[in-house]
């Protein structure tokens, strides 16, 4: 198979879709890599790297053109709609539920879409975790800048000094990206309260930390009561292919501290926060009643020597198997990564967008030919 690696046009997305190490071994299994120019120059890995293990160095346009899987990171913006082509297998992050533009485009284009965060693993979301892991950490690394008085914050510091109290934290969901961030906030000094609604889950977070921070059931009246006094919100919910719920309404806002910072890392599936809007590196905060909300939608893209390499650990055995069988084969053969199939050739394959956008739904396996799991 022919595999592409385009360089990202994401505003400041610096990761790559895969690390010299990766192409060696599709090389080795008799597979071309192509590598746009300068793909990987933001994670630090120059085009001689991916040219010594067997990468052909190419033009964006040739890449679309001739890969018949096209590997990326972040979701193909509306200028790489037109490169995409029918039966063109596109293995990347999609988030649909935030992007009716590209749902549409995806169906029309009739590209095969499997996205990396609804592909699954025993219950578990194997390709989004280690992003999950980045960005819950990045949070509160970020929330603790913005929590300066230079950027906009009340002027806390995140673990206090003696004599005077740390931030308050507030983390609601206590899902991947809930966990890493209660590890940094806790280990920093903050005060933590993480919300689910998930009562074991939380039991598990308790006995972890030993009574360091405060576990509370999420409900719309405790999750009123947490945030009143917090420095620091973290959103952190997660509905699978679905969109994130509203938790924190922009009513909610006028009880929050001025110079309070909300940092809505569920952004990428329309935020969980009401007043929440997508932005970017280059200008990534905005203020809504004295309350600063950072917004970023590929917060990984922000440490990318260390999101790049974490990305391929957790993707290449699956665009292997894709690559050494195609599309249709690797499909049905592994019911974790159908799960994955979001867009098959002119029809939804995921019931919560199909629903969302009110579109026709076909299961994968209908669309695939394959017989119903039981």
């Amino acid at each position: 198979m022919i595999v592409g690696i385009p360089r990202e046009i994401k505003s400041q997305e610096n990761r790559v879709a895969i690390v010299p190490a990766g192409v060696e071994v599709l090389s080795t299994r008799g597979h071309t890599v192509l590598v746009e120019k300068s793909a990987g120059t933001g994670s630090a890995i120059p085009d001689e790297d991916f040219a010594a293990v067997g990468a052909q160095l190419v033009g964006r346009d040739e890449v679309f053109a001739r890969a018949e899987m096209v590997m990326k990171v972040k979701e193909p913006l509306p200028a790489e709609y037109p490169l995409l082509r029918e039966g063109q297998i596109l293995f990347t992050y999609l988030h649909l539920a935030s992007n009716d533009a590209l749902t549409r485009a995806l169906l029309e284009r009739k590209v095969i879409g499997i996205a990396y965060e609804t592909v699954e693993d025993r219950g578990r979301l194997p390709l989004l975790t280690p992003m999950s892991e980045v960005a819950g950490r990045v949070s509160v690394q970020v929330g603790a800048r913005f929590m300066e008085k230079a950027h906009g914050g009340r002027g806390v510091l995140l673990s206090g000094v003696p004599g005077v109290p740390p931030a308050k934290v507030v983390i609601l969901g206590g899902g991947i990206v809930g966990r890493n961030a209660t590890q940094v906030a806790v280990g920093m000094g903050a005060r933590v309260t993480v919300l689910d609604l998930d009562t074991d889950l939380l039991a598990r977070i308790e006995e972890t930390y030993h009574g360091r921070l405060t576990t509370l059931k999420s409900s719309p009246l405790n999750i009123r009561e947490a945030i009143k006094d917090a420095d620091l919100v973290i959103g952190a919910v997660l509905v699978k292919g679905d969109r994130a719920p509203y938790l924190i309404t922009r009513d909610m806002l006028k009880s929050m501290k001025k110079g309070a910072v909300i940092v809505d890392v569920s952004i990428d599936q329309g935020g969980c926060v009401e007043t929440s809007r997508p932005t970017t590196h280059a200008d990534p905060v905005y203020e809504v009643d004295g309350v600063i909300h950072y917004c970023v939608a590929n917060m990984p893209g922000g440490v990318p020597l260390t999101s790049t390499y974490a990305l391929t650990n957790a993707t290449l055995a699956y665009a292997a198997a894709i690559a050494d069988q195609g599309a249709e084969k690797a499909l049905a053969a592994n019911g974790g990564l159908r799960k994955g199939l979001n867009v098959f050739k002119g029809a939804v394959t995921l019931r919560p967008i199909a629903d969302l956008f009110r579109l026709p739904y076909r299961s994968p396996e209908d669309v695939l030919g394959i017989a119903s799991p039981r």
